[in-house]
This record gives C-alpha cells, sequence and structure tokens, in this order.
C-alpha cells in the first residue's frame, strides 16, 4: 500500500477528503482512478475506500497556489459518483468551498492576518472568483463559533463567502437560452447558469406539493424519470451537449414558501434529492427570484427590488439566506454572499493499492 497525505474536512453540509494538488498524479486519468480507488467507488456503501456512500460525502477538493492575480489558491472540484466508477468536474460545490480557506491556511498556503484573514479563491471547474473570510484569532484558524447552518449539528465559527463572477459559470451567459423561461415537453422551466447551471421548474407542474420529503421524491421511479428527460432536453437547449454522463444541469424544484422564507425547493444532485442545498444552487435560485420573467419571480407574484437583497431559500433541512447586491442594472452584474461553517476532522494518510502509481 502506498499513503497520500489528506485532510478529512466538512464543509457546510458535505465532507470529503482535501489534498494538495502536488500530492497527486499530474496526469487527469491517473488522478480520477486514484481518487475513484481512495474513495471506493462502484459500491453502494463506498465500503473499500473513504466515501461516505451519499453524494454529499463522495466528494473531493484538491488546491493549489494560485497564478492568478486576483487568487491566493486555485480549487478543483471532483464528484466522484457512489455506485458509478465515474468522476465528474464540471460543476462547483460551494459546501466544499467553504472549508478550502481554512485548510489553505493551516497548510501555509495563505497567511493568517489579524483576527479574519481573507482568502481568494479560484475555482478551477468554472473560473469563478471567490473572497472566503475565515476566523483566525491569534493567527490561527478557528472553528469554534455560534453560527450554525441548517442541515449541520451544533454550532461552529462562520465563514463568509462572497460570489464575484458567478453569471455564466458555465456557458458563459446568466441565461443560456436567452431567455428567462422556456417550454420544454411542455413545462414552462427556467435555464440558469449562475453559479451553477440548473433548470427550475414548478413542483406543481411535474405533480408535487414541493414540501416532500427528499425519500419520498427519490422513491418515486416514473418521477424521477420525468425529471430526467427534462433535464436532458434542458442541457441541449443551455448548450452543454448530451448531459447524460454529467452532473449539469441540476434539476430543481420550486414551490411557495412554508416557514416565512422567500422561497421552497428540492434540489437534485441530479439523481437523488439534496437533503439541504447546494451553495452554487442557492446563489443562482436567489437570482432566481429577483429576476423579472423567472419561474421562481412568478411563485413570488413578481421580482424584488434588485439592489441590497437577502433571500431565504426554505430546504429539507431548513433553510439558507442569501444576501444579493449589484455592482451594475442587470443581473449579470449580481454578487452572492452566505454565510457557512467548516471543519477540519482528521489529517494524516489516506492508502491505496501499491498497484495505483503515483506520476512523478
Amino acid at each position: 500500500m502506498q499513503r497520500i497525505p489528506c485532510v478529512l474536512m466538512r464543509g457546510g453540509t458535505s465532507k470529503g477528503p482535501f489534498f494538495l494538488a502536488w500530492d497527486l498524479p499530474v496526469a487527469v486519468s491517473e488522478r480520477d482512478e486514484l481518487l475513484l480507488n481512495l474513495m471506493g467507488s462502484g459500491h453502494e456503501l463506498e465500503i473499500d475506500g473513504i466515501g461516505g456512500g451519499s453524494p454529499q460525502t463522495s466528494k473531493v477538493a484538491i488546491v493549489s497556489p494560485s497564478l492568478h492575480p486576483d487568487a491566493d489558491v486555485d480549487y478543483l472540484f471532483v464528484q466522484v459518483m457512489v455506485s458509478q466508477r465515474r468522476v465528474d468536474t464540471a460543476p462547483n460545490c460551494g459546501n466544499m468551498l467553504c472549508a478550502v480557506g481554512p485548510f489553505a491556511i493551516e497548510q501555509g498556503l495563505v497567511k493568517a492576518t489579524g483576527a479574519q484573514t481573507q482568502v481568494r479563491i479560484r475555482n478551477l471547474n468554472t473560473g469563478t472568483l471567490v473572497n472566503a473570510q475565515v476566523q483566525t484569532p491569534d493567527g490561527k484558524v478557528s472553528y469554534e463559533g455560534d453560527t450554525t447552518i441548517d442541515g449541520v449539528p451544533g454550532s461552529a465559527a462562520p465563514v463568509a463567502l462572497t460570489f464575484l463572477d458567478a453569471a455564466g459559470s458555465k456557458t458563459g451567459q446568466l441565461f443560456p437560452t436567452g431567455r428567462p423561461r422556456d417550454l420544454i415537453d411542455g413545462i414552462v422551466v427556467t435555464c440558469i447558469d449562475m453559479a451553477m447551471p440548473m433548470v427550475l421548474v414548478q413542483a406543481a407542474c411535474l405533480g408535487k406539493r414541493g414540501d416532500e420529503t427528499p425519500a419520498e421524491l427519490d422513491a418515486d421511479a416514473d418521477f424521477l424519470q420525468r425529471l430526467e428527460s427534462l433535464r436532458l432536453k434542458a442541457g441541449l437547449a443551455m448548450g452543454l451537449g448530451d448531459v447524460s454522463d454529467k452532473v449539469i444541469p441540476k434539476p430543481v424544484l420550486v414551490s411557495q414558501a412554508r416557514a416565512g422564507g422567500t422561497l421552497a425547493v428540492r434540489y437534485f444532485m441530479p439523481h437523488n434529492c439534496h437533503r439541504a442545498l447546494a451553495i452554487t444552487g442557492s446563489i443562482g435560485l436567489a437570482t432566481a427570484c429577483v429576476t423579472a420573467g423567472s419561474v421562481a419571480a412568478e411563485i413570488l407574484g413578481g421580482v424584488h427590488e434588485p439592489r441590497l437583497q437577502k433571500v431565504r431559500i426554505e430546504h429539507p433541512s431548513g433553510a439558507i439566506d442569501v444576501v444579493l447586491s449589484y455592482s451594475g442594472k442587470s443581473p449579470e452584474t449580481i454578487r452572492a454572499s452566505v454565510v457557512r461553517t467548516a471543519r477540519r476532522l482528521f489529517s494524516g494518510y489516506v492508502y491505496v493499492p501499491a498497484s495505483q502509481r503515483l506520476a512523478g
């Protein structure tokens, strides 16, 4: 067996190993095969690896110093499929992202400065720039605090994330079809690309209330088949091509809020319902809420004042608040901020079979 330095971290409502890029193979095919092996991909429990048997806990972050003038570190997100021997590096993951700043500081890639340290992050999956504010009293990362987030027990130190240029993250356009509304399979949808390409559909249009549990939705095979058909056609309409082997665009059911929030959602990853909500997904959903013509804005009966705006999105585990502000007049100039928490769980080495040779 050979060992690779590894730090297991919780980022928001996700969890997975963090690696420095130079500790992994340079060749993409070798790197991906290594990640499949160490996570235990191909088995529903990932029993022969360190994956958690769920899309939320089968994620990997790869971090390195950045050459970009506006970034301190580069972050590559890898979604490792659980039951399939396959990885996807098309999307970003905002939950794992909130642990990148603390990891970068503790690994010596960024020097702590004062009670808070700003870590400028470039996401390599999408090219998006994100600023993370990490609590660093006495020059060290602090994970303890009073901030709570739905979907995670207890409290921890806050990590504030601000997405600077998330519009058109994969397609180059906020609305890849050129419109905030499209008709696909006779259903009105919104195809939006803000931090994460998504196709939004009102739950009632697919025969759902919008407050079903993830387990209830995952158990409805006919519904999932219809949702996937909609997703595949939306992928073509968004210029993403054949997305049958991709995790984007993410399909999202939207409905009226029930607990005092702005909007209620059920977010799919894309074939299972998220037990909470992806951070990148929340950015796009909040943007849709303040964009006239979107299916989200229609549920709200109009559009909110597009200046400084807090949108509260309800999900199966609670809710998340997204603060929106504009540097211009169009939705493309929007900036979105969220507060999450992270925790370092263990550091050491992960072991893989000696037959999996490392490059170099």
